[in-house]
Order: C-alpha cells, then structure tokens, then sequence
C-alpha cells in the first residue's frame, strides 16, 4: 500500500486506475452527486465584483475528485457547469466557464486521488486552481465577455482568490481531516500513518 501514496501520476497504472473509475457504477453515483451539488453551491454565492463571487462549491469539487479522480473528474465538471447554468442562467452560455470547471475538478483529482493527504498538497492544488484557473482563465473570460480590459478582472480576481486561499486551505483540511478514517477504510486512499492530516 506504501507505494500508492506517492501517487504515480506519471504512471500507466496511476491513469489506468483513474480511467477506470468510469467503469464503476460508485464512482459515476458520486461523480453524479459532486456535480450537483457543486452547482447548487455556486448558486449561492456572495458577489465581490463584476463576475466575482465567493462560494463553497470548492469543497464538494475537491471532495468529489478525491474519491473518483482525474478523468471521471473532467465528466463531472462537464455536467456541474450545464447543471449550473440551468439553475442559475445569468446570460448566455460561455463555454470557457465549462472548460474552467472541467480544469477544476481534474486538478484536484490529479493531486488529491489515490494520494497522501498533506497540507502541502491541499494548498498546491488550491493555489493552482484560484491563480491558474480562476484568475488566470477567469480574467480572460470576463474580459471577452464584458468589454474591459484582462488586467482589470485579473488584478481584482487576483486579491479575492489571495485572501480567500488560507481559508480554502483550511476548511478542505478540516473537511478531509474528519472523513480521513472513513475514506482509509472504505478504500478511497491508500494508508496515512495517523488520522491527522501531516504538514508534509
């Protein structure tokens, strides 16, 4: 079991067992419900700016990818965005928001599945997702969509997903931290050495 925790994923096994996640009627249930329930999460938000909101919708995404991983996570991301806009169409379609969800939920189970959790990892993953995804694409999304400038949306995209990071971080590892047994032993991760949550 050691030699999962390093999580591969430069490995043909590591993405074998991801693909095959979409094989496993579970996985698909779960990726099913991470879905929806991200895309009831961002349709409550707290608006920051002009196509700036915050929400929890990074929890079910990140807790979803955890246990279906990378590839499964790209399906999931595909539905959670149409799911999204059916709940709350604010306009027209834009598929550089949908490329952006799928992007999320491949990130977080490209770091987070089969893993060992650390809080290393959970802030890596976090960051590349708020500064690569949701500034950097999101920046460009808005600027296409609303007619300003990209540096406009990036530098106020840029201080939200800043001070929103410490809290993210946090509450995934006190949401990972309280289901770490549960998941151990259901088979979702390999072994941790502790039901804490280590540093490294």
């Amino acid at each position: 079991m050691e030699k999962n925790v390093r999580n591969p994923v430069f490995t043909a096994a590591y993405w074998s067992g991801a693909a095959g996640e979409l094989r496993r009627p579970r996985s698909l249930v779960l990726a099913g419900l991470a879905a929806a329930l991200s895309a009831v999460l961002s349709s409550l938000y707290i608006p920051v700016g002009i196509n700036l909101r915050a929400t929890a919708a990074f929890l079910a995404v990140a807790f979803g990818s955890l246990l279906f991983g990378p590839v499964v996570g790209l399906f999931a991301g595909l539905a959670s965005d149409l799911v999204g806009y059916v709940l709350s169409p604010g306009g027209a379609f834009f598929p550089g928001y949908t490329l952006s969800t799928m992007l999320e939920f491949f990130l977080y189970g490209l770091f987070l599945y089969r893993s060992r959790l650390t809080v290393l990892r959970i802030l890596a993953v976090k960051f590349l997702v708020n500064f690569g995804v949701h500034v950097g694409l999101g920046a460009l999304w808005s600027s296409m969509l609303y007619g300003k400038g990209y540096y406009y949306f990036f530098a106020r995209s840029l201080l939200k997903n800043a001070l929103l990071l410490p809290v993210e971080v946090a509450a995934l590892a006190a949401v990972f931290r309280a289901f770490l047994p549960l998941l151990v032993r259901e088979g979702f991760l390999p072994a941790q050495g502790g039901k804490k949550l280590p540093l490294f």
